[in-house]
């Protein structure tokens, strides 16, 4: 590559893995490098990661894919932060040291706490500031537990020798040697302490959770230039210039840029985000509303739906179940057999997401019979994802009274066929997988750019998306009736499996 042309640099700090990625003038990825890290499981439905790992691997990353493309930290304009949203770290801001794990976002150990906070009556107040429903789920109830849990902590929290950051303010601390310590607003909207209509720290939540004010980073839009990284980073100085939480920033990679438009990223998890323009539209089928991305005094609202089992049943097939050596392999192993064979599969691993909210809930497989093989019940994974993304866009259009046009999907799994096309048979519309469907790193890069005028403005990005392929539906109305009929079934049996 040409010592003179510039490039945006975007670390995507996900779930199950750390990436950085470089992107030029056009939106084309020019280099990436990924590294996996430990997923670490203490309890049952408890979900941690290692701060310190989660670091080192980012920074190989980075490292490495400026490495193998050649590319000088002179050529950088600007870096761009995405991540794994509601994670929850606590360190020490004297040493750096993370108190413990991290808390991981899929983690349930906080149920029981906000269930008594649910029965004090005050979910409609906090759906109200927030836009989010008291569940396990947010950083409010892993930062009290953390502070209940490790001995000293409240009061180190009071005298503000503590920090809280979600993942995104983790790494922007390390990247400047402790000098910054920061969020931009989608993360903090996460968190269940940020009001997103003032957008600023609620007392009255911070309150609530008996969480100091003294622990919260500072809060800043999505595209400014926050601070430039240190020399233990960077031999240049390059300027940190992008942040926004995982899936807001794939909206903004995927050029949903109106009111209507909508995008499913397949993860780890699912979700959906709805661009609903610059008010917050309150749920009434139990989503999320949250900020989109803020980009000067200018900030745009979503709706969100999250499943929080996604591609991750795919992992379990895989790894639990050794059905298969490779993810890819499973739409192979599902196209083995023409249909489900009526084989269900709820991946309730970890409870129910949207628009169900039930941590009780937990994984079945039904239907079996002894005609039932292991390519049906990869075929019912794969349409179980598919389902409970079709139950919250169903769950969206309600609230936002929109009719869905499309759906641009994202994420690892939007390569398996299979399953895009029965994603579009099940929801009945045009389901558009893009050029680069690396969205959530593109949205960073994005971000990043237009603080340091790498690009213009929003149209200017628009011009960059391209469709990939476009999958349309196929299958009979009445088949689909038939076979969403069976899912709410299982979805109940579900339901029923933990007493609450």
């Amino acid at each position: 590559m040409a010592s003179t042309e510039k490039f945006i640099l975007a670390l995507d700090q996900g779930t199950t893995s750390s990436r950085a990625m470089l992107f030029d003038r056009e939106g084309a990825v020019r280099g990436i490098a990924q590294k996996a890290f430990r997923q670490i499981f203490p309890s049952p439905g408890w979900v941690e990661h290692d701060p310190k790992e989660i670091w080192a691997t980012q920074t190989a990353v980075a490292t490495e894919v400026m490495a193998t493309t050649g590319v000088s930290s002179s050529q950088i304009a600007g870096i761009g932060i995405t991540n794994q949203r509601e994670t929850t770290i606590v360190w020490d801001r004297k040493t750096g040291q993370p108190l413990m794990n991290a808390i991981v976002w899929q983690d349930r150990r906080t149920t029981d706490l906000c269930q008594e906070l649910k029965s004090k009556g005050l979910e409609s107040l906090v759906q109200k500031k927030t836009g989010l429903r008291l569940d396990p789920y947010f950083s409010a109830s892993k930062i009290r537990w953390i502070l209940d849990t490790i001995p000293g902590s409240a009061e180190r929290a009071i005298k503000g020798e503590l920090a809280f950051g979600n993942v995104d303010s983790w790494l922007v601390w390390k990247m400047t040697d402790g000098a910054v310590h920061l969020t931009d607003v989608t993360n903090a909207s996460r968190t269940m302490l940020f009001n997103i209509h003032s957008e600023e720290w609620d007392e009255e939540l911070l309150d609530i959770w008996k969480i100091p004010r003294a622990m919260l980073p500072d809060v800043r839009s999505c595209s400014e230039v926050y601070a430039k990284t240190s020399s233990s980073f960077s031999s240049t100085p390059i300027p940190i210039s992008g942040i926004a939480g995982d899936q807001q920033a794939a909206l903004f990679g995927q050029a949903c840029f109106k009111s209507g438009m909508v995008k499913t990223t397949y993860g780890t998890g699912c979700f959906m985000l709805m661009n609903t323009g610059d008010k917050p539209v309150l749920s009434k089928n139990k989503l999320l509303t949250t900020i989109a991305y803020k980009i000067g005094n200018k900030t745009q609202y979503a709706l969100e739906g999250s499943v929080f089992i996604g591609g991750a049943v795919v992992q379990w097939l895989r790894d639990g179940l050794s059905m298969f050596k490779k993810s890819a392999e499973v739409e192979n192993l599902a196209k083995s057999v023409p249909d489900n064979n009526g084989v269900y599969f709820v991946p309730a691993f970890t409870g129910l997401g949207a628009p169900y909210w039930d941590p009780y809930a937990r994984g079945l497989i039904l239907g079996l019979t002894r005609g039932a093989t292991s390519a049906h019940i990869a075929r019912a994974a794969l349409e179980g994802i598919a389902y409970q993304v079709t139950d919250v866009l169903e769950a969206m259009e309600n609230d936002a009274g929109i009719k869905i046009e499309e759906l641009r999907v994202d994420g690892g799994a939007v390569q398996n066929n299979l399953l895009m096309q029965f994603q579009s048979d099940v929801l009945g519309v045009s389901t558009i997988r893009p050029h680069i469907s690396e969205s959530t790193a593109l949205g960073a890069a994005y971000l990043a750019g237009l603080a340091v005028g790498f690009w213009k403005d929003e149209n200017e990005i628009a011009t960059y998306w391209r469709a990939d392929r476009e999958f349309l539906p196929q299958m009979p109305k009445d088949i689909v009736s038939k076979l969403r009929s069976r899912w709410k079934k299982a979805i109940q049996c579900a339901q029923l499996w933990e007493e609450k």
